[in-house]
């Protein structure tokens, strides 16, 4: 079967998303695959496919047993036959389920790290027709990842030990360019395809706030939102289960996890928030990992997490539907103290003596990248992408932060007492040493180091605390000023050349919301858009018989169908089969399960409500009959004789070229171009390479580039931020146009 006609019958999908493609075609022509991929992309059905198309039964390395089981549920909702091996089941129920695989009943078997080593799971092994093993969560393999898992260091032995070398797929949604070469080495993989997305989730409003009163902020957002669901995260038990008191004493239908509970207990309260029973959940980070509940609509953190990967996975379980979503993190300079008790009581059983210490040192490390995220007042989207490697060269304008207006302050002054304070600690003192110093504080620990002698005591005590943290930060992103590695970092100083400049200057910014008034960013499409009153009507009908049939099968409604195939649903209310399997969502298995008694709720809405109109296109006139599903647009690229209306100039920078070749592209149905693919190809080349400098990065020319022309240019963002581009010589548009299909002559 031809694996578009696949993504159909099982799973209800028209076409491939970004990269599943590519991923499945490579496994199933036997080459190794490393794939990269946010929450939401779609890693699953990278491998699922496939297995259904290869002979024999394929292995799945999966780390929690909720994973599996929320897996395990929807492949058979859709029809494919699978089980899973973990601690949940009897050791008779264990033999039944090999004896299903080795029978050929099931397609995919998903396996606990733990389980590899046992004579069953090995015995089974052997015998067994094995052409594919993924490794979900693939991060949890190295030692420099955000989860390291020692038992996942079986799996090597395990692909070592059977009979005939399998293909294998390693699969994660968050990972550094470290993470993934710890990845392929580890797993020993073979000229792996390495696939990646990229990490933006565009669905996705990220805010940070600095608030006073959380529970009050928490209380009120989620007061707001009665009808959506959403995760409140904590760093502590103790936090969970005061939060929860909170919400539960105002009358608010809240679940509740942590390690702390009983098991049983655990699950029912998890079991609510999935059934939809209870909207929010308030939890550590225990809470999450594999659980695939599709609608939560808000994420918001109670705490500063300790890492930006923690912080984009837990963040990441919002708008897996890929319909709009926010993750809002709640900071308080409280919040550093108490993941550093954390970190200090991290447990490094089965970690080596030897790497402990380089493993404290690169947590602290995270912690700080963290510190700044929370601090910054540059865009929080472009923050995380660069963490994760991916730069974008001008802020998004939709996040916290874009989203406010700044006002700019004349620091020099001040920062140039920062200095002198620092070179006068001889660089032996941390943060607030510094800033009591400073700020002429009356403390015995001034008087003890004697730092209540030094020349800059006192010298900005006319400043508050916060405002001189805030230059503070901005000196260390203007590396002006370095942190050390140490577990009590220091404050030393950097590169303090540009401050003797007299043209030099210190700006801090500061923030107000900003009102929604015009000008405001357009706000992005919701799937929901075309709903009329009388759709959304529909739609709280069809949930209801969601919630009927999950009750009846005992899974949770996302399983049966998510709310994107409901509202897509009531767009175009289907009255026959045929109408109903073209619902995005909708495959062969689920038509035969569910048709019948979805179409019925339909035809009974329509009976109650004769020429109810459900749906009309946004800004069309309603009247107008419904347009047929858009044909998914292809990569950008040029048609005959485009390339006749392009205008050489000798320094295009990567913006205007962009936008030259949008306006003379006249190919149909294709994405427009953006800069960041520009500077992707010009990377590939060779001609470009990242630098980074003062806690930021760029891009520079190579000595290839060079040759070719290639040069900088320092432009000024939307918000007022400089950074530097590259320029494209004539010779360089020249091929950039015939990458995109031009021609090459002028």
């Amino acid at each position: 079967m031809d694996p578009v006609q696949a993504l159909k019958q099982y799973f209800g999908y028209d076409s491939f998303r970004t990269g599943q493609r590519e991923a499945v075609e490579a496994i199933l022509s036997g080459r190794d695959v490393l794939a990269v991929m946010p929450t939401g992309a779609g890693k699953s059905v990278c491998y699922q496919l496939p297995a259904l198309l290869l002979p024999g039964v394929t292995l799945v390395i999966s780390p929690l047993i909720s994973l599996m089981q929320d897996q395990v549920k929807a492949l058979k909702a859709a029809g494919i036959a699978a089980g899973y091996i973990n601690s949940s089941l009897t050791e008779a129920q264990i033999a039944r389920v090999y004896a299903n695989a080795l029978a050929g009943r099931y397609k995919l078997l998903y396996v606990a790290p733990e389980r590899l080593e046992s004579s069953g799971f090995l015995a089974f092994a052997a015998a067994a027709e094995i052409p594919l093993v993924t490794v979900d969560e693939a991060h949890c393999i190295s030692q420099w990842g955000q989860d390291f898992r020692p038992s996942y260091l079986r799996i090597v032995d395990l692909i070592d030990s059977l009979p005939r070398r399998p293909v294998v797929g390693a699969f994660t949604a968050t990972a550094t360019g470290e993470v993934k070469t710890d990845i392929a080495c580890v797993l020993k993989l073979r000229d792996p395809l390495s696939v990646a997305t990229g990490f933006d989730r565009e669905n996705l409003f990220f805010d940070v706030r600095t608030v006073k009163q959380k529970d009050a902020f928490v209380l009120d957002y989620v007061k707001q939102r009665p009808d959506e669901s959403g995760i409140v995260y904590c760093a502590t038990r103790k936090s969970v289960d005061a939060v929860h008191e909170m919400l539960v004493n105002a009358g608010v239908e809240a679940a509740r996890y942590h390690a702390g509970m009983e098991q049983a207990e655990r699950k029912a309260e998890q079991d609510d928030f999935i059934y939809d029973r209870k909207p929010v959940v308030v939890a550590t980070n225990a809470f999450g990992m594999g659980v695939d509940k599709s609608n939560v609509r808000y994420v918001l953190h109670y705490n500063m997490p300790q890492s930006m990967e923690n912080y984009y996975q837990e963040a990441g379980r919002a708008g897996r539907d890929g319909a709009p979503a926010s993750c809002v993190l709640l900071f308080s300079v409280q919040d550093i103290m108490i993941d550093r008790y954390l970190l200090e009581h991290k447990d490094f059983t089965d970690v080596p003596e030897e790497e402990i210490e380089a493993l404290r040192e690169r947590d602290l490390k995270r912690l700080r990248v963290m510190e700044q995220y929370c601090r910054t007042t540059g865009c929080l989207r472009n923050y995380i992408l660069a963490y994760f490697g991916e730069k974008r060269e001008a802020p998004c304008e939709a996040c916290g932060s874009c989203r406010r207006e700044f006002t700019e302050t004349d620091m020099t002054q001040e920062a140039k007492q920062v200095v002198n304070c620092v070179y006068e600690t001889r660089g032996r003192y941390g943060l607030n040493i510094v800033l009591g110093t400073l700020l002429g504080a009356k403390r015995a620990r001034l008087e003890e180091l004697g730092t209540v002698r030094y020349k800059t005591y006192g010298a900005l005590r006319g400043l508050s605390e916060d405002t001189l943290r805030s230059l503070v930060s901005q000196m260390l992103l203007d590396g002006y000023l370095t942190k050390s590695d140490e577990q009590y970092p220091v404050l030393r100083l950097g590169d303090i050349a540009p401050l003797k400049d007299p043209d030099t200057r210190v700006l801090v910014r500061s923030s107000a919301e900003r009102e929604d008034a015009g000008g405001a960013r357009k706000p992005r499409a919701r799937a929901a858009d075309p709903l009329t009153k009388a759709g959304y009507r529909l739609f709280e009908v069809l949930r209801a018989e969601r919630r009927a049939a999950a009750g009846e099968e005992g899974v949770p409604p996302y399983v049966v169908f998510s709310d994107k195939t409901l509202i897509d649903m009531s767009v175009r209310a289907p009255r026959d089969e045929a109408a109903f399997l073209a619902v995005s969502g909708v495959g062969e298995a689920k038509r035969r399960k569910y048709g019948a008694r979805f179409l019925a709720a339909i035809g009974a809405f329509f009976a109650e409500n004769p020429g109810a109109v459900t749906s009309i296109d946004v800004g069309e006139d309603p009247a107008a009959p419904a347009k047929k599903p858009k044909t998914p647009k292809g990569p950008f690229r040029l048609a005959p004789g485009d390339a006749d209306r392009f205008r050489f100039d000798g320094a295009y920078t990567v913006s205007e070229l962009r936008d030259e070749l949008n306006r003379i592209s006249s190919a149909e149905n294709v994405k427009k171009l953006y800069a960041a693919d520009l500077l992707r190809l010009l990377e590939a080349w060779g001609y470009i390479e990242e630098n980074r400098r003062g806690g930021g990065a760029f891009q520079i020319p190579t000595e290839k580039g060079i040759a070719k022309g290639i040069g900088t240019e320092q432009v000024l963002s939307r918000t007022g931020v400089a950074y530097s581009v590259p320029t494209c010589s004539a010779e360089v548009q020249r091929e950039i146009l015939a990458h995109y299909g031009g021609e090459s002559g002028e």
